[in-house]
């Protein structure tokens, strides 16, 4: 069970190995520049997304100082925000892996890659540890966790990179 998510992470390596990278590849519309300018604004707004799950989820658990109980609503929000998460992330990979590939010609582009498959694998990591009881409590933590880093990890190296003029403050 435990390899599938694994399997997930090389797939989309693997695929994304043996496509030809297409720039004219649009997204929504938009091309090159626009284009990525688009992905670095739904990046954004992926790691907010982000950011409500992770904030939802230590209060879930009760990580949150000074605040009361988590309602019942918490959880079901929890759910929503994963969903939207992961839905925006799609768009976003798959304009990324049509226009670029899988590359590795820089360090910034290397990590970007290699953690864009780490997102997908950790995505399914959750699901089967969510859906599944017979593993350790600790473990969902540490796969959301996982799950919100290679968000973040991803929004550095390439939304922060294109918001910030292409400089990402530590890669070049």
């Amino acid at each position: 069970m435990l390899l599938i998510p694994v399997a997930v992470g090389l797939g989309i390596w693997f695929v994304g190995q043996g496509l030809t990278p297409d720039p004219n590849s649009s997204l929504f519309g938009a091309r090159y520049d626009e284009a990525m300018e688009l992905k670095a604004r739904l990046g954004s707004a992926l790691l907010g997304l982000a950011l409500v799950q992770l904030l939802l989820a230590a209060w879930m658990y009760g990580l949150l100082p000074g605040s009361k109980p988590a309602p019942r609503a918490v959880p079901l929000a929890h759910r929503v925000t994963g969903l939207l998460a992961f839905l925006l992330s799609v768009p976003i990979a798959y304009q990324c892996l049509s226009a670029y590939g899988v590359e590795t010609t820089s360090p910034r582009v290397a990590i970007h890659s290699v953690t864009g498959c780490v997102l997908y694998g950790a995505f399914a990591a959750k699901v089967l540890v969510v859906r599944s009881h017979r593993f350790p409590g600790w473990t969902l933590p540490l796969v959301g966790g996982l799950l919100f880093c290679a968000i973040a990890l991803l929004w550095y190296t390439a939304a922060l990179w294109q918001l910030n003029g292409f400089d990402t403050p530590g890669l070049t």
